[in-house]
């Protein structure tokens, strides 16, 4: 049932609704949102584009760095879904760096209507500490968050069990830390159904 929740919920309007460089610029926190977090080049606009099933929505780019807004998109009339500017390495320069990692920080320790962080880790590498920087600050603003592992399609089965042992042993850190992982791959697929019903069954 909710599965089909979730694929009614992403079948519907997801439109873009505004880019914001600061905090004075965020829509009212009149509904739900949920945000998506990772490092730079961990695959987050391809994941909103494989959930949305919209080629284009996120701008899916070879420069680490290149989001450096937090992007608003509406998902039905209830619910924003929102791609936060990509933390740790980006090719942009420092001062620019600084600006919206600050911003990043605002939102997550500041924004009453956000229910569930979804952080993305690349499941080639892991939680690194910048990760980890990222999951204090969730902890500290006792916002939930859930691990989501991209590129799950990239690494080999054999890799498979101690790549989960290493998130799990990392989040065992976190008293915000929802405990269950969510494994994708965009390119195949995987696990997209389960991200929207998850997204859907939030409230």
């Amino acid at each position: 049932m909710s599965r089909e929740v979730g694929r009614k919920l992403f079948a519907g309007e997801i439109d873009f609704l505004k880019g914001v460089v600061a905090m004075s610029g965020l829509p009212a926190d009149d509904r739900i949102e949920v945000c998506f977090a990772g490092r730079s080049n961990v695959g987050k606009s391809s994941l909103i584009n494989a959930l949305t099933g919209r080629k284009a929505l996120a701008r899916a780019s070879n420069t680490p760095g290149r989001t450096q807004e937090i992007n608003y998109f509406t998902l039905g009339d209830a619910r924003y879904l929102v791609d936060l500017p990509g933390y740790g390495y980006a090719n942009a320069p420092v001062q620019v760096v600084e600006k919206w990692q600050a911003l990043l920080k605002q939102y997550l320790s500041g924004r009453a209507s956000l229910r569930r962080a979804f952080v993305l880790v690349d499941s080639r590498h892991g939680v690194k500490p910048v990760d980890e920087e990222i999951m204090t600050l969730l902890d500290r603003s006792a916002v939930t968050f859930q691990v989501v592992l991209t590129k799950c399609d990239k690494i080999k089965p054999s890799h498979h069990d101690s790549l989960l042992d290493q998130v799990r042993g990392a989040l065992s850190k976190h008293p915000a830390a929802y405990p269950e992982l969510v494994l994708t791959s965009s390119e195949k697929g995987d696990g997209i159904a389960t991200l929207r019903s998850i997204i859907a069954g939030i409230s």
